[in-house]
């Protein structure tokens, strides 16, 4: 919504907002519908352009670091639907919302919720919560409970919470979210493994938080919090990094200058029509292959040098001085243009890394319009006998993910 529309007002642009959001299915829940068609939005991002602020792709920078990084920004409003969705809030609940960026979205919950003074929103940022405060304030909202602190401890004064909502990303499940959650309550927060990050919406099941959906996402990074994901450059230049999570075997050095040595290209035969994602691929290998992580590539990387699916952050697989990738080419298939994914490997091992990427491709893609699993987060001192499958070891959680048909799992490896 830039360029092309045509209306002005801000009543127009969010209307023409919601409708998008709701073609793309976010803002399913009536409620969340209606406040999202009742909020002004531009009233929480001032010095935003009335076509930035309603796009509903868009996230929007708030605040930066000195360097330049985004350290808030205000989510795309699609994001937030989905989110709010998740969270299923009704009138009464108790809500603790992680990160306050503008405070749009604590006016959001104040309104289903139906009292402001049940919604408390944290954040480690002094001038967030101060611009968030006044624009809770200027649109009448001022009873939401504001607190400057460290939301990795929640926010203990008003627990327990019906809802907790985290709109920055955590690499962990924090003691504090859990034990300041009531029985019963959702938590929604966009947890990060493997190198990719989900919405996940949570049930508090006593001794474990079980999700009932994912979504893929991004959001800036909980500050404060342990820091479990690693990265190095693995080209002289540094245009191409590769990130993984602290638990995984993963040696930069053996990796770094891979992507000179000769290149082996396998495909699949699976292919997908432009619409179509592969994610699902992705998500699927992180429930038992450890040697799953991402590369992030710089646009003006050449395609001879390193050649990945399109997107910001793209799967591979490291296993010591090998590294695989997924690729995609262009394929006519009758009058459609379609995308077949293949496997790119540099590295001694790359013949039988690239084969098996490409096997995962084609058993994951007969299942790849329903292939969602189960998120299940049992604390950190659950023994592996009460797990549900192989576990994903944080400080405070263990995380696995878990498919209804078991056909669906990949073999670990």
């Amino acid at each position: 919504m830039t360029s092309e529309t045509t209306t002005t007002s801000p009543e127009a642009l969010r209307s023409a907002m919601v409708a998008r959001i709701r073609t793309i299915g976010h803002a399913y829940r009536h409620e969340v519908e209606q406040v999202l068609l009742t909020t002004e939005r531009q009233a929480f991002l001032p010095h935003a352009e009335l076509d930035e602020a309603h796009d509903p792709h868009q996230a929007v920078v708030t605040h930066r670091f000195d360097d330049g990084r985004p350290r808030a920004l205000a989510s795309a409003p699609w994001l937030v639907a989905a989110m709010l969705d998740q969270l299923d809030v009704h009138p009464g609940m108790r809500v603790l919302e992680i990160g306050a960026g503008t405070g749009y979205n604590a006016c959001l919950l104040a309104q289903l919720t139906g009292s402001p003074d049940l919604v408390t929103t944290i954040d480690i940022d002094a001038d967030v919560t101060a611009q968030a405060s006044r624009a809770l304030e200027a649109t009448g909202y001022g009873g939401v409970h504001v607190i400057t602190g460290d939301g990795a401890l929640g926010y203990s004064d008003h627990a327990p919470y019906d809802r907790i909502i985290v709109t920055v990303s955590p690499w962990d499940i924090p003691t504090a979210w859990r034990t300041q959650l009531a029985p019963g309550g959702r938590l929604v927060a966009p947890v990060r493994w493997r190198g990719q990050s989900r919405s996940a919406a949570l049930t508090n099941r006593g001794d474990r938080l079980v999700s009932d959906s994912l979504y893929l996402c991004g959001f800036v990074y909980l500050v404060g919090e342990d820091e479990g994901e690693l990265a190095a450059p693995i080209t002289e230049d540094e245009r191409v990094t590769l990130h993984w999570d602290r638990d995984q075997p993963v040696e930069p050095a053996a990796l770094r200058g891979g992507l000179d040595q000769p290149r082996l290209t396998t495909w699949s035969g699976t292919t997908l029509a432009a619409n179509e994602s592969h994610d699902g691929l992705w998500l699927r290998l992180t429930t038992t292959d450890a040697r799953v992580c991402r590369l992030k590539v710089q646009p003006e990387v050449p395609r001879e040098v390193c050649d990945p699916v399109p997107g910001w952050w793209r799967m591979a697989l490291a296993e010591g001085n090998t590294l695989v990738y997924l690729t995609v080419r262009r394929v006519q298939d009758g009058d459609e243009v379609r995308g077949e994914l293949g496997a790119i490997g540099h590295g001694p091992a790359a013949a039988e890394l690239t084969e098996y990427l490409c096997q995962q491709i084609r058993d994951w893609a007969p299942s790849r319009a329903q292939d969602t699993p189960t998120l299940t987060i049992y604390p950190a001192d659950t023994p592996d006998c009460a797990l549900a499958g192989p576990a994903i070891d944080k400080p405070h959680s263990r995380f696995v993910l878990t498919y209804d048909d078991p056909s669906t799992t990949p073999a670990q490896s």
